[in-house]
């Protein structure tokens, strides 16, 4: 089993959702972000607390070598990777980069409409275009403040 999967499964086993991992270039800081989207309010300190201590533990007995862990909630800005993420938040304003040019552009921002065959559809300033779910590098939601 590789990191992301021990840690994914550690996680999810405790009711949350690993939504991201980062690892310095080493891998001696491990840096994860958590969700639980039935909780109101969001993640707390408590919750990231909780999941830091498990996962120390289960880190310890499988002998990984790091030298810090890092929990986080994901943010306000919260970051799109999983097609489930993108229809989660349909209806939402997101900012999105991707690998390959479409059009000459590679940077959108917009509402997210839908998510249908690998494709998420975006109503931008000009129209509504689709993108390649493969083709998008980074996508984040953008934060509303009221």
């Amino acid at each position: 089993m590789d990191l992301r999967e021990l840690i994914d499964k550690t996680v999810t086993g405790l009711g949350y959702e690993l939504v991201d991992l980062e690892q310095s270039p080493r891998g001696r800081i491990l840096r994860l972000f958590i969700d639980k989207p039935d909780k109101a309010g969001g993640i707390d300190v408590e919750d990231c607390a909780l999941v830091s201590n498990q996962l120390s533990r289960v880190l310890a007995v499988e002998n990984v070598d790091y030298d810090r862990l890092e929990v986080s909630s994901p943010g306000l800005d919260r970051v799109l990777k999983k097609p489930a993420d993108f229809e989660r938040y349909c209806g939402s304003e997101i900012n999105l980069r991707l690998r390959l040019p479409l059009g000459g552009r590679r940077n959108f921002n917009g509402v997210l409409h839908a998510v249908q065959d690998g494709k998420v559809r975006l109503t931008i300033d000009t129209g509504e275009v689709e993108l390649d779910l493969g083709n998008i590098d980074k996508a984040r939601l953008v934060p509303k403040f009221d």
